[in-house]
């Protein structure tokens, strides 16, 4: 919590950057050893070990672990790959750099993750892959869809971008489906300001995946394959690092702090708290109410409400993909995934990230309270 003119602020992202954070980026300016290097190895193998996998590629963002990954998979054009409308567009844009067609599969209304029995309904002689994103930390049906996955033979890559820790029946989601790949945006669950990061099992797509992200070559100046320039810095590394030790203790609070907010707004009529299916770990990456008719105010007025009494919100995402103009534009039925789009009308984030504290957490409920019964 902050205040600004006296007025409490609760913020609804707010990275926690510490002295070790500091003090590792200084170690690494004064080295003189700026770009990928020792810290990011160092940071792949930590990484690596704590998801659970073999083998663990950084990159500079969330968006080029997707795409890279589709690139090691030989995703091309005329082939097909099933994800969700309702998350951020890079899940589907992704597919798009291939030259290959995104194709949506509705969602579950209850953990807002892709419904497996969507997917068996739009599975073609052309789908190649399925990309399940764990949304908000919720991770998605992880059996069912690796199942449909071996009976079509298709890969699997988990969009786990907002998912940093959390498991599905016990194994860390980015550790089950043919790779994982991850964000290190400064509003995710850790940050290296900007990042990415590509697990897998598979030696395969580790080493295809360190050609092409340094323009394909396997020593300096012997390029074999067409590459790119998709490099992590040792700068963003080392805080990586100092974050990846901090972050189960966050993912803690994070989850302290959603259990209380569960269990208070149950109370509240109209307003319907994250559900968790009871074989998960959800990361509560985004503490995500859906607001209904039954409530006193709409959606857009609750935000606004909460913003003027200082809780910020955010509505991730108020259009599924298939409905935003690029998407239309190339042709996409408005009226299909019927339940992204009632969700997409519903949603509304709360704060739920480590810096909310427990007088902030009965401030917001106590708010809540007063605006749902206009007292």
């Amino acid at each position: 919590m902050s205040k600004l003119n006296d007025k409490r602020i609760i913020p609804i992202a707010c990275p926690l950057i510490g002295d070790e954070e500091i003090k590792a980026v200084i170690r690494v300016l004064k080295s003189g050893m700026l770009a990928q290097g020792k810290e990011v190895e160092m940071f792949e193998k930590e990484f690596a070990e704590y998801i659970g996998v073999d083998y663990a590629v950084a990159v500079c963002n969330g968006t080029v672990a997707l795409d890279l990954a589709l690139k090691c998979l030989e995703i091309r054009p005329g082939d097909e790959v099933i994800t969700t409308p309702f998350t951020f567009i890079a899940s589907a844009n992704c597919i798009l750099f291939q030259g290959a067609r995104p194709v949506f599969a509705d969602i579950n209304e209850r953990t807002f993750n892709i419904d497996p029995d969507s997917i068996l309904e739009k599975i073609t002689d052309r789908t190649k892959a399925i990309i399940p994103v764990h949304l908000y930390g919720h991770p998605a049906e992880m059996s069912a869809i690796m199942e449909i996955a071996e009976d079509h033979k298709l890969y699997v890559i988990e969009d786990c971008a907002q998912a940093h820790g959390a498991e599905y029946r016990g194994k860390k989601v980015g550790s089950i489906g043919t790779a994982g790949c991850f964000s290190f945006y400064p509003t995710k669950n850790m940050t290296t300001g900007e990042g990415g990061m590509i697990t897998t099992n598979d030696r395969k797509i580790y080493n295809k995946a360190k050609l092409l992200r340094d323009h394909g070559q396997t020593r300096k100046y012997h390029h074999e394959i067409l590459g790119y320039n998709y490099r992590m810095t040792n700068i963003a590394a080392a805080m990586g690092r100092v974050q990846l030790k901090k972050l189960e203790m966050w993912l803690k609070i994070r989850e302290r702090n959603a259990k209380i907010l569960i269990n208070e707004i149950r109370k509240i009529r109209g307003l319907i708290p994250p559900y968790v299916e009871p074989h998960v770990r959800h990361a509560w990456h985004q503490f995500v109410i859906r607001v209904t008719n039954e409530f006193p105010l709409t959606r857009d007025e609750l935000a606004h409400a909460l913003e003027n009494h200082g809780i910020q919100t955010a509505i991730h995402y108020p259009k599924p993909i298939h409905l935003q103009p690029l998407y239309q534009n190339l042709g996409y039925d408005k009226n299909e995934c019927p339940a992204a789009i009632k969700v997409s009308k519903e949603v509304l984030s709360l704060p739920v990230h480590p810096a909310v504290s427990l007088d902030d957490i009965k401030y917001m409920v106590k708010t809540l309270r007063e605006l749902a019964t206009g007292k």
